[in-house]
């Protein structure tokens, strides 16, 4: 039996959101894809055509600034999203809120048809802003071959400074409109 060489790196190469909200860095031999639903974001992929093993990021607006204290009823979705795929098993899960930035990180197993996929996957909620950070392996095996390039990029996601400054809770209070009354009694 012949095994596989593992992957190289020919070189790195920077992705950056239009708006500067986000960059991170992946292979640069790797294949760029729009994502389907007209969502905002990128999907990067070894496979040039039909990608099964990609690496992806999208961004929506929620229009709504969200909080630390979100997070219990965040979670609950997020948990029944995933009780809803076919024979999901959640390998890791861990919740991190840090100032008002709320970050869920999920390593799961789904069946999709036939096949077993592999997902590593993080939703940051960020002032009002939902970063999906996702890994998807073509099957366990794939998710496994990838996963040392992949993680690269996950370990170089960043968030516009800018963002940082938005989720910091003492800055938030500072910046808090006084109310008519208050504003009086001080005059």
């Amino acid at each position: 039996m012949t095994t596989r060489p593992t992957p190289k790196f020919t070189g790195i190469d920077t992705y950056r959101d239009s708006l500067g909200r986000f960059q991170f860095r992946f292979p640069m031999d790797w294949h760029a894809h729009k994502l389907a639903d007209k969502r905002e974001g990128i999907l990067y992929s070894p496979q040039d055509s039909n990608p099964q093993t990609w690496f992806a990021v999208w961004i929506t607006d929620l229009k709504e600034q969200v909080v630390a204290e979100d997070l219990h009823v965040l979670r609950q979705g997020l948990d029944k999203g995933l009780a809803d795929l076919k024979d999901c098993h959640v390998e890791v899960a861990d919740d991190t809120v840090m100032e008002n930035l709320i970050k869920f990180e999920r390593i799961f197993t789904f069946r999709e048809g036939q096949q077993t996929r592999k997902w590593r996957q993080w939703l940051l909620y960020v002032d009002r802003w939902l970063m999906v950070v996702t890994y998807q392996g073509e099957s366990p095996e794939e998710y496994d071959y990838w996963y040392a390039m992949v993680n690269h990029s996950f370990l170089n996601f960043n968030i516009a400074e800018a963002l940082w400054f938005a989720v910091d809770r003492d800055l938030a209070r500072l910046n808090k409109p006084t109310s008519p009354s208050e504003t009086s009694a001080e005059g």
